[in-house]
């Protein structure tokens, strides 16, 4: 039974006094105790060469650990971050769980052996060191240049210790908590206080990190402060990061990269918090709100497992990520999904990422997704569907839509981002949208700019591209105003603030849409946005329609980005090319950063086609009086070469009130293995806008074969149920709904 909120947190208030008023000896229990117990070890050893990814994964841990006992265990002083040092402190963590789980698997001493030779290096070191000197204005650590890795460190580290606790002696016990573990804790969360209530990822890796250690140590003390905070009041802690950080449908507010880091504290505390306390019912906590982390993570995951690269965020981590692991196979078990209550979608969808992992975590968790999933013939296929996540603690700043049509990896996904800035992770992005079609974003995020632990490059720390592009408005696929970024760059500003949803309609059918406002952004100007994601049965692939409308009290230059990938190919705008010299779009706001190659203006419908992988895309937009288009690349000064080269076009528009209406198609195929080219013009010709206020807005597409849709959009009040009635030109424009797509081949459709 899901518990409701009120009666969840009684509950938890419950457990808290008893946890306070409890002696110390009331948490000694049996070790291992944080993830695995050894009759979980017993039963796996019994599985091992019968469950082809426990095996896979129980190998590929012996083959890691029979390299490290190889090799003579280095234990080096603290260097720069991403350097050899920091990197080393990460393997030594990994691996001493890796063999701390080894060994109460199999039992072998050698494995215990390596971790306690590994503790008795850092007992020598760790006393020595004081606050790390390349801080970098972090919260410092000592291994490490910010109190992160090292609560990182501890996390892992805790869970080595507690699988050879009983082996050890009690001298042995006694130094590594006297001279590693209580400084450590102490470090954290006290040195560390602001950080260690701090409500985000670096908070919930401390309080975990101290939680987990507490229940190895036998001390209530600890315990306590990771769950309350510093101060004990809720304030800060461990379940004031769940109550904060996730909206009520489990999205995360940092977007779905951290939200992957995370995942790892959330659950190994979670995990270690059920099984020294039950009574906590740590799994049932706000309506379940771990099960909904994870499953908003998976679910806006590209068909690829890619995870859109949303704020600060890689291009390339993907659900195969350690800490998804982990997360997938805790919440399989500990919300029974195995059990298939909900239909089978959800055990399904789980059992297909895990299929995609390749492995599982060493405890009863992993095997029973490794037997379930050896027990099907084929691993299931995943598919979550087009959905809509909330945004916000309390769900009423903004969101995230996702549409979707087709199933597997060629499945066409739409993205649009209208939620809350993201704190110090955010990009000024609103309204920004990305596409996914033929295995590939297409129209991409450009992620952070970052080499992570590539050391070469800023030591694998945000480089200062970061915040001079990467964030900025023009490095997204949204409308720029007057050159200049959303809020002037202004985080502040930016986190007072989130889009708002105007309506979301996920019906997976032939024609879906979503609406979203961003108002006050610039000062004065209101924007609109409506993306459709259509199939009609005379083109090969679904298109996209964009009706991005902006409204103001005057003139502004807006300028609507679109980044791509790949080839330019054709278009039919007459342009100038830039063929001697270069010069940067602008000289700041991101457009410093930015090469103008081509330009030229133009009064008619606007067509650029490009070619990415083994298919063409055009995007045909609506003529304007005196548009520019503008041809560009990233990498202007930038004498470092930290950003990736990639090509944009801008549409470019001096006015007031304006709609950008466009339609981007994926068409033809191309492979220059076969020496075969197909379709490469595409069958949309133009897109006109035919009129727009603050009732609606409507569009016209054209194509070959007679093709012609009437996009009607409601930009009033949402509501499923109105009847709408507008006239443009002459001509009077009706349907029900917040949209409608009429076309000569396509029903009626509404939402």
């Amino acid at each position: 039974m899901i518990l409701q909120r009120r009666d969840t947190r009684r509950l938890l208030g419950a457990a808290a006094a008893l946890l306070l008023a409890a002696p110390a000896v009331a948490l000694a229990q049996q070790h291992p105790r944080l993830f695995i117990s050894r009759q979980e070890a017993a039963e796996i050893r019994a599985a091992l060469g019968t469950v082809p990814l426990l095996d896979r994964t129980v190998a590929g841990a012996r083959e890691t650990i029979e390299r490290a006992l190889a090799q003579p265990i280095d234990v080096p002083m603290p260097g720069e971050a991403g350097g050899y040092a920091h990197e080393r402190h990460k393997q030594n963590y990994r691996e001493m769980q890796l063999a701390g789980l080894l060994y109460v698997i199999t039992g072998e001493e050698r494995y215990a052996r390596f971790v306690r030779d590994m503790l008795e290096k850092y007992a020598e070191l760790y006393p020595k060191l004081g606050p790390h000197p390349l801080a970098h204005n972090q919260a410092p650590g000592k291994l490490f240049h910010q109190s992160l890795n090292e609560a990182v460190w501890l996390v892992h580290t805790a869970i080595a210790y507690d699988c050879i606790y009983d082996w050890l002696d009690a001298r042995q016990r006694a130094r590594f908590e006297r001279s590693i573990f209580r400084p450590m804790a102490e470090w954290l969360s006290v040195h560390n206080a602001r950080e260690f209530d701090r409500i985000h990822n670096h908070g919930t890796w401390a309080t975990a990190a101290v939680g987990m250690i507490g229940y190895v140590l036998g001390d209530r003390e600890y315990v306590a402060r990771a769950l309350y905070g510093t101060k004990k009041d809720r304030s800060g802690g461990f379940l004031r990061q769940l109550d904060l950080l996730f909206s009520p449908d489990g999205y995360y507010m940092e977007g779905p990269y951290y939200i992957r880091y995370a995942l790892m504290p959330f659950y190994y505390f979670a995990e270690a918090i059920h099984r020294n306390q039950p009574e906590v019912r740590i799994y049932e906590y706000r309506d379940q709100i771990l099960k909904k982390a994870l499953y908003s993570a998976l679910a806006t995951a590209f068909p690829n497992g890619v995870f859109p690269p949303i704020n600060d965020a890689s291009r390339t981590m993907a659900i195969t990520a350690p800490e998804v692991v982990l997360a997938v196979d805790l919440a399989y078990q500990r919300y029974r999904v195995h059990e298939g209550g909900d239909g089978g979608s959800i055990r399904a969808n789980l059992l297909g990422a895990a299929a995609m992992q390749g492995q599982v975590v060493l405890n009863g968790a992993g095997l029973r997704v490794a037997r379930d999933l050896a027990a099907r013939p084929q691993p299931p296929g995943i598919n979550w569907g087009s959905i809509e996540f909330t945004d916000g603690f309390d769900g009423k700043r903004g969101g995230l839509g996702i549409l979707r049509t087709g199933v597997g990896p060629n499945a066409t996904v739409l993205l649009m981002k209208y939620g809350v800035h993201g704190g110090g992770h955010g990009h000024f992005d609103k309204l920004h949208f990305s596409f996914f079609d033929g295995g590939r974003e297409v129209v991409p995020d450009y992620g952070f700019a970052r080499w992570i632990n590539v050391e070469p490059k800023f030591g694998g720390r945000y480089l200062p591209e970061n915040d001079s592009y990467a964030l900025q408005t023009v490095a997204h696929n949204t409308v720029v105003v007057d050159g200049t970024t959303q809020n002037r760059g202004q985080e502040k500003q930016a986190e007072a603030m989130s889009g708002e949803r105007h309506f979301f309609d996920g019906n997976n059918g032939d024609v879906q849409a979503m609406s979203a406002r961003a108002n006050g952004y610039y000062p004065g100007v209101n924007m609109q946005r409506t993306m459709l994601l259509v199939r009609d049965r005379r083109l090969r692939y679904p298109v996209v329609i964009d009706v991005f409308r902006l409204t103001s009290d005057r003139e502004h230059t807006y300028d609507y980005p679109l980044h791509f990938r790949g080839q330019l190919i054709a278009t039919n705008v007459e342009y100038r090319a830039d063929t001697v010299r270069l010069e940067p779009l602008g000289t700041e706001f991101g457009y410093q950063h930015i090469w103008k190659e081509a330009s030229g203006v133009t009064d008619a419908p606007i067509r650029v086609t490009w070619l990415d992988g083994s298919r063409y895309y055009s995007v045909t937009s609506a003529g304007a009086p005196g548009t520019e288009v503008i041809f560009g690349r990233t990498g202007a000064n930038d004498p470092n070469f930290n950003l990736i080269r990639e090509p944009l076009v801008i549409f470019r528009r001096r006015a007031a009130d304006h709609v950008f209406a466009s339609v981007i198609e994926p068409h033809g195929y191309f492979s220059e293995a076969e020496e075969r080219s197909e379709d490469a013009r595409g069958r949309i010709r133009e897109v006109r806008v035919v009129g727009h206020d603050d009732r609606a807005s409507v569009i016209e597409v054209l194509g070959e074969g007679g093709l012609r849709w009437v996009v009607m959009v409601n930009n009033g009040p949402a509501s499923e149920a109105t009847r709408h009635s507008v006239v443009f030109g002459g001509r009077t424009y009706e349907w029900t709904g917040n949209y409608a797509v009429e076309g000569a081949e396509l029903p009626r459709l509404c939402g």
